[in-house]
């Protein structure tokens, strides 16, 4: 398998960004004479060309002043804080970039970028391990076509070493973009540094950093609080850098931020998996009894709430450990075959499908997750850690499976010898303690899954993988001459607890591509826990800790980077938002399985992140918008004042978006469907000022999923799709379409002018005087500095009046055009055309004619776009497959509906509107059968893909069939704005695939769609 790799925006940006910073640098090479010892000054013949290379360097005109004012032009694009002065030793630039996002591939674009722009040549990567080393190296590799497509040159990198100093020659003279990866300890402790900064002969008695630094190399620091000691900022002085940019998901000093991209962003912008925990805990018995697991509980519609229990059995060949399905008044000592530690009233008492918890009559009490009893306590979590990892597992690969993505699970562990054994110095060695709980748990949870899966091509899939195939180590490896290569602990940092070990990581990174392949068994992979940075895999959806963990481990999410990226499929494509659409999330979902119970590892996680979201506001005030520039829905920009900033505060919090200046539930649930709506005159800045609050953090902005918390799965009923009420509804809304667009520039100018004279109002300038008086006594310090020596005595607004002739000239229809993107001679007739006391509003104030007369032209132009759009059907459809690939968890009585007229036993809501709605389809005879619309089915718009909430097929009053899709999650009567030309689209498009067959509208309950349908 080749790995893929998509232009992605944000990373243009980033590159962009740091690109012009040094706008006016103009686009050249340079040469240097290099010296030879002592003699520095002396021409020198260097590869027989006489000269190095080096960068060329800033242009006079580049002053501190000038890079300052194009920071700052960055920086307001990208809305970040504005620098006061250029911060830290010599010019550094700061991005911000979760992990998983492609940090490496972004400054290697940058790289490229600054060579295409301004013919830089020269740059250092310094990195703080070995592990971040080896990654970057490979990614380098992995990248090298990519890049060699988009801008027809390849980069020379190479691993700085001390033994071969030639490397270091080429770096200085070869006209190619030269990369030098270095770690830090190369340059700064022991042997290495001695090198570095002696005049070897070998070397021909030049120390190896003056050649470097007369190259005056840009110096790309990953990773920056990882390797700026102090020892380590005085070494970095000796490169002679142009300038330093600095790469780190978490800076501890962000020097001159030009582009952020941090967990909340990459998460609102679903560019990384969800995250989800499983914990597995211990609890005391009040009897001495065995091994009891509850693994969770599951509720039906027709049957009593059952419990899946692991405890152990005895059988012919010894004991061994089960999970069941168990109901109440259960007896363990029965189940277990008789076994002396579950004699005391180990009876199933209650099961509890509220909470995931189950009661013996001996007074124990379990919540799914929990286990109690038995010798070995940890030897048990750790088995338990395991088959719920296989478990979790099995679920995830049966989903995806039919999409060709290969499902991972890693295991981190604290010993090598916990997975494999060896005897003397010959053999391979055998299965250590945790390699053989995971075969047998392996067998056990595989042969109990077989009995639920409906996919044939999966069971096949699976049939042919043996427990002992599918398993592999990743550790250092010895391989001393005369013996056997066999894994050992390896080298490790005691100061980070990482692996400083080459060979380990190159080996868990050179077989990347291969464990992406469904031709290959191996499907779980061990590891050290000291190998926890500076590689990931992209299919990992499982990590297991089979070892304790802190919360400052948890915080700090070295592990969890392992997982975070969005996974590929089979052809290397990265399955993002633009494959999966709104079920991103949904099907990338990372699940931590871990021995510490849920809401601890949620609160440590939350507290990493919010500490490392420090400069993200966390409460909404006038001043979170007061300032700044909206672009509305029709395109138009509005500068924010503090009155408009408190009229979106009132209205957010009319909404009920905003609850003591805290953001709540209901407006996460509008955001993830982009149905946030203002209402009134701030309608049009909806989606504007979500995306403001999209920036504010809370704890609800990046949940982690409990993976204990459903206690029902809503999955397709095979035998429901093939029915005949289903496979009608689906002929008529499964057809795909595409559409097009044209409209008459004639009449858009007749309905622009007509709504110019009918709705343009401008406000006219005023100005605002305050008189005010200092206080009679100054009492203190702190009544200074709260700005309380001054009392405000008198206030008044006057209008300005107009203009007088001759200030400042607009390009009123140039304006225009760049406010609608319409031509000059349709702006220039809009003009001509609107009635006189309109134009004359322009002297009244003209920025605010430009803003509000754009704004109506752009809503007008998009009401042209939806009216004249037509769709035209394709002869491909979504096929049924999308439902039973669906697999969705919820808790009943909470987010799951029991479901008799649907096609599996529950459906799954995301609001209380939808849950009414729900249950109000299952009530009505009228209603023949339903479906909840996946986010992988959606309808292509002008303003953006589209997916309704429910497809329904049922009778009207004469007992005629009636096919209605219907959109329930808007909080107003009707949709607005973008969202109502979504849902205009969605009717022609529905019109175009049916024949007309299916209605398609916005309903607030099924009284209101009953009545249209008739």
């Amino acid at each position: 398998m080749k790995l893929q790799f998509k232009h992605q925006p944000f990373q243009a940006e980033a590159a962009a960004a740091v690109c012009d910073v040094f706008r006016g640098q103009s686009l050249c090479a340079q040469a240097h004479r290099q010296g030879l010892g002592a003699a520095a000054d002396r021409p020198l013949s260097l590869a027989g060309t006489g000269t190095g290379l080096c960068n060329q360097p800033l242009a006079p005109e580049l002053t501190d002043a000038r890079i300052l004012k194009n920071l700052h032009a960055v920086q307001r694009r990208v809305g970040l804080p504005l620098s006061k002065a250029l911060a830290g030793p010599g010019i550094n630039l700061s991005v911000e970039m979760e992990t998983g996002t492609g940090k490496t591939y972004t400054y290697v674009k940058t790289i490229y970028e600054l060579n295409a722009r301004y013919g830089w040549s020269r740059f250092i990567i310094v990195v703080p391990s070995v592990a971040v080393r080896e990654g970057v190296y490979r990614s380098l590799q992995t990248t090298q076509e990519h890049f060699a497509g988009e801008y027809g040159r390849r980069l020379r990198f190479f691993i700085y070493n001390s033994d071969r100093l030639a490397q270091v020659d080429r770096f200085a003279s070869d006209s190619a973009i030269q990369v030098m990866i270095i770690n830090m300890q190369a340059f700064n402790s022991g042997r290495n540094q001695r090198i570095i900064d002696q005049r070897p002969d070998s070397f021909r008695g030049r120390r190896p950093i003056d050649v470097i630094a007369a190259t005056r190399p840009i110096l790309i620091i990953d990773e920056p609080q990882s390797v700026e000691g102090r020892q380590t900022r005085e070494s970095l002085r000796k490169f002679n850098a142009l300038f330093t940019l600095r790469y780190s998901a978490t800076h501890r000093e962000a020097y001159n931020m030009v582009y952020r991209l941090d967990a909340l962003d990459a998460y609102n912008r679903h560019l990384v998996k969800r995250i989800a925990a499983l914990g597995v805990t211990f609890t005391s018995s009040p009897a001495a009894g065995g091994f009891v697991y509850l693994e969770g509980v599951d509720l039906s519609r027709d049957r009593a709430p059952a419990a899946r229990i692991g405890f152990e059995v005895k059988g012919a060949s010894g004991i061994r450990t089960v999970v069941k399905q168990l109901r109440r008044k259960a007896d363990l000592f029965a189940a277990s075959n008789g076994l002396a530690e579950y004699a005391d009233r180990y009876v199933v008492a209650e099961i509890d499908g509220r909470d995931s918890s189950v009661t013996f009559l001996n007074g124990l009490k379990l919540y799914a997750g929990q286990f109690s009893g038995g010798e070995e306590r940890t030897a048990l979590q750790r088995r338990v850690q395991i088959r719920e990892t296989i478990r979790t597992h099995l679920r995830r690969e049966r989903e995806l499976y039919s999409r060709g993505v290969k499902v991972l699970s890693l295991f981190f562990i604290d010993e090598v010898s916990k997975y494999r054994l060896y005897d003397g110095d010959s053999g391979s060695g055998r299965s250590g303690e945790y390699a053989k709980m995971f075969e047998e748990e392996y067998v056990a949870v595989a042969e109990a899954f077989r009995r639920e899966i409906d996919d044939l091509a999966y069971r096949a899939y699976l049939d042919g993988i043996d427990a002992r195939e599918t398993h592999q180590g990743y550790f250092s490896v010895d391989r001393r001459k005369g013996r056997q290569a066999r894994f050992v602990e390896g080298k490790i940092d005691h100061k980070s607890r990482t692996s400083s070990d080459a060979d380990a990581y190159d080996l868990i990174m050179r077989d990347k591509e291969r464990l992406l392949s469904l031709d290959e068994p191996v499907r779980f992979l061990f590891s050290h826990s000291a190998l926890r940075e500076g590689w990931d895999n992209p299919n990992v959806f499982q990590i297991c800790m089979l070892k304790p963990q802190t919360e400052s481990e948890i915080r700090s999410r070295q592990e969890i980077g392992r997982g975070l990226r969005l996974c590929v499929n089979q052809e290397g494509e990265r399955m993002d938002e633009s494959v999966l659409g709104g079920a991103v999330q949904e099907l990338n979902k990372l699940t931590l399985i871990t021995d510490m119970e849920f809401g601890r590892f949620a609160e440590a996680l939350q507290q990493g992140l919010a500490a490392s979201l420090a400069g993200r506001p966390r409460t909404v005030e006038p001043g979170l918008f007061a300032g700044r520039l909206l672009t509305g829905t029709t395109g138009a920009r509005v500068r924010v004042t503090r009155e408009l900033a408190d009229e979106i505060c009132a209205a957010l919090r009319k909404q009920g978006y905003v609850k003591d200046r805290v953001l709540t539930g209901s407006f996460f649930a509008d955001r993830d469907r982009g149905a946030v709506r203002l209402g009134g005159s701030l309608q049009d800045l909806s989606a504007a000022v979500a995306q403001v609050l999209s920036g504010v953090y809370t704890p609800r902005a990046i949940p982690a999923e409990n993976a204990h918390g459903g206690n029902v799965t809503a999955r397709a009923d095979p035998e429901k799709l093939q029915t005949e009420a289903f496979r009608s509804l689906w002929a008529r809304v499964g057809p795909k379409s595409f559409y097009t667009v044209s409209f008459d520039t004639r009449e858009l100018i007749g309905n622009v002018i007509q709504a110019l004279d009918a709705h343009l109002q401008v406000t006219p300038v005023s100005v605002r005087t305050v008189y005010g008086e200092q206080a009679t006594q100054l009492q203190s310090r702190e009544q200074l500095l709260q700005g309380r020596a001054f009392r405000r005595r008198e206030s008044r607004v006057q209008a300005a009046g107009p203009p007088a002739p001759g200030g400042v000239r607009y390009d009123l229809v140039g304006r225009l055009v760049e406010e609608t993107g319409l031509t000059r001679t349709t702006a220039a007739a809009i003009l001509q055309g609107i009635a006189p006391e309109t134009f004359a509003m322009f002297r009244l104030n003209p920025e605010d004619f430009l803003l509000q007369a754009s704004r109506l032209i752009n809503r007008e132009k998009a009401a042209a776009v939806v009216r004249h759009i037509t769709y035209h059907r394709l002869d491909a459809s979504y096929d049924a497959a999308l439902f039973t690939n669906a697999v969705r968890r919820g808790r009943l009585g909470c987010t799951a509906v029991p479901a008799a007229h649907s096609i599996s036993d529950y459906v799954i809501c995301d609001t209380d509107r939808e849950r009414a709605f729900a249950e109000a389809l299952e009530a009505s005879e009228a209603v023949r059968l339903y479906v909840r619309l996946p986010k992988s089915f959606f309808i292509p718009t002008p303003v953006g893909r589209y997916t309704p909430d429910w497809a329904i097929a049922l009778r009207d009053r004469a007992g005629d069939p009636v096919y209605f899709v219907a959109e329930t999650s808007g909080r107003a009567p009707q949709p607005q704005g973008v969202e109502a030309a979504k849902l205009q689209c969605a009717r022609a498009h529905f019109a175009a695939v049916s024949g007309g067959e299916v209605m398609c509208g916005a309903v607030r309950d099924l009284d209101e769609l009953l009545r249209i349908v008739g």
